[in-house]
């Protein structure tokens, strides 16, 4: 079974930042505010923002359209930095990183699905998993090896040499949820992963979350559909920038 490892920085060292760091939490995220100049005049995308995430957690975020869940998303994928506030990840504190630090903890920690697949079109289902392990300069047979068990891990063992035209928008989803995993990440963080599904398809999708977050994995799905976010085990709802809430529902 291909299952989920931790990385990064030992708990003790994430403890050892004191109460001002992340305290031993997977993420730590403490008043944080983006905030964009528009002219003469600042728009607050995210407002004071302050919460944690331990490892192991399964968490959807969901608002409207303008909420600032996505730029929440951006934050949290390390894709942007805060305006204002700390950031930690494993331990780090990436909201002071450069961009070039920001791209390996990227690519170290957070394994990300997209809306859109974001395949290779020419490439096989077996290549397009392996491009985070070429990125991260492993071996031909190695990244073989992993990027196979990554797609057995999705239950795509039998499509490893079809491309992304030969496959189905769900298995062409699970693609992508296997490049996400196979480099081992801290976070699993999935924008919208249902949404250029079928009804049917988004509930095998889901319940494919549901199989990795049971084997250790840690996931995050950023979504405006109840449905998707109702099948997290927390919910954080986001409104005008703020967290409106946020609650454990399993």
């Amino acid at each position: 079974m291909y299952k989920f490892m931790e990385n990064g920085e030992s708990e003790g060292a994430a403890e050892s930042n004191g109460a001002t760091g992340s305290n031993g939490a997977l993420i730590s995220m403490h008043n944080i505010w983006k905030t964009y100049q528009m002219g003469v005049e600042e728009l607050h995308a995210l407002r004071d923002v302050s919460f944690r995430v331990e490892k192991g957690e399964y968490l959807a975020i969901i608002g409207p359209s303008g909420s600032g869940k996505s730029t929440l998303m951006n934050l949290i994928g390390c894709l942007d930095s805060p305006t204002k506030g700390q950031y930690w990840i494993n331990g780090q504190l990436v909201s002071e990183m450069t961009d070039d630090e920001l791209a390996r903890i990227r690519n170290k920690e957070i394994g990300f699905v997209f809306q859109t697949f974001n395949l290779l079109a020419r490439a096989t289902a077996l290549h397009n998993v392996e491009l985070p392990l070429i990125y991260a300069g492993l071996r031909a047979g190695e990244r073989h090896e992993k990027a196979q068990a990554a797609l057995e891990s999705v239950e795509l063992g039998d499509r490893v040499l079809h491309r992304p035209n030969e496959l189905s928008g769900g298995q062409r989803q699970r693609v992508a949820i296997a490049r996400a995993l196979v480099n081992h990440p801290s976070i699993l963080l999935a924008d919208e992963p249902t949404g250029a599904l079928d009804s049917k398809t988004s509930v095998e999708i889901m319940a494919l979350f549901e199989k990795l977050h049971a084997e250790g994995n840690t996931i995050i799905i950023v979504t405006h559909e109840h449905e998707v976010a109702e099948r997290a085990h927390r919910i954080i709802t986001i409104r005008d920038g703020r967290i409106e809430k946020d609650e454990q529902v399993r």
